[in-house]
């Protein structure tokens, strides 16, 4: 998604960028929208890892690390000194599964953990809401943080489904109720591949304009 090319638009034009709440992983955001009653945590993991979504190892998503790293980023571009070990970061892997565990036994253990991820999605259904992990970049308090926060059923964060992300930002130009609002998928060869082609037509142009 274009977010840092936004965020320096924003910057340069004299923007005033006050908060940043987002959807930043493409594998927790197609866990989460499809956790349901039905679907119990550790199957909709399976099938994220499947689907090829997350990495070879799940893991590495459930953790919350990419989610943090890519927080970071985003802090340090509006201005905060920010480094991954200040970050509170909640990971969705239990602790009581053995560190050691290859993935796919990984996997079919979590299975005996379902009841607390269920639990908690009762209580937000409870209330009306939905849970999602999100990532939140406060500019006014130079504080940033990573984990599940709950959303009612209205709102942007609760309509995103399929692996998309999504980004709001709250700017002096861009508000409540009409923040800035960008979203697309987040997941998957074809989007991961289109990234990484544009991230190198950037840097082929940034080293043929050195050149002349």
């Amino acid at each position: 998604l274009p977010v840092i090319s936004t965020i320096r638009h924003l910057v340069e034009t004299g923007d005033n960028i006050k908060r940043i709440e987002g959807i930043l992983s493409g594998s927790l955001s197609f866990m989460l929208s499809e956790f349901g009653p039905d679907r119990p945590f550790s199957s909709v993991v399976r099938e994220a890892q499947q689907r090829g979504y997350t990495e070879p190892d799940p893991r590495e998503d459930l953790s919350g690390m990419d989610v943090a790293r890519k927080a970071v980023i985003l802090g340090r571009e509006i201005g905060l000194e920010v480094e991954i070990a200040d970050l509170p970061v909640e990971s969705l892997v239990p602790e009581a599964l053995d560190k050691n565990l290859d993935a796919e036994t990984f996997i079919e253990q979590l299975a005996h953990h379902d009841a607390e991820m269920e639990a908690r999605r009762l209580a937000a259904e409870a209330e009306g809401k939905v849970l999602r992990y999100v990532a939140r970049i406060d500019a006014m308090t130079g504080k940033v943080e990573v984990g599940i926060q709950s959303y009612d059923a209205n709102s942007a964060f609760a309509r995103i489904g399929g692996g998309d992300n999504i980004l709001v930002f709250t700017t002096h130009r861009y508000s409540a109720p009409q923040p800035l609002i960008i979203q697309g998928p987040g997941a998957g060869a074809a989007v991961t591949a289109a990234g990484v082609f544009g991230d190198l037509l950037t840097l082929a142009n940034s080293l043929g304009s050195l050149q002349r």
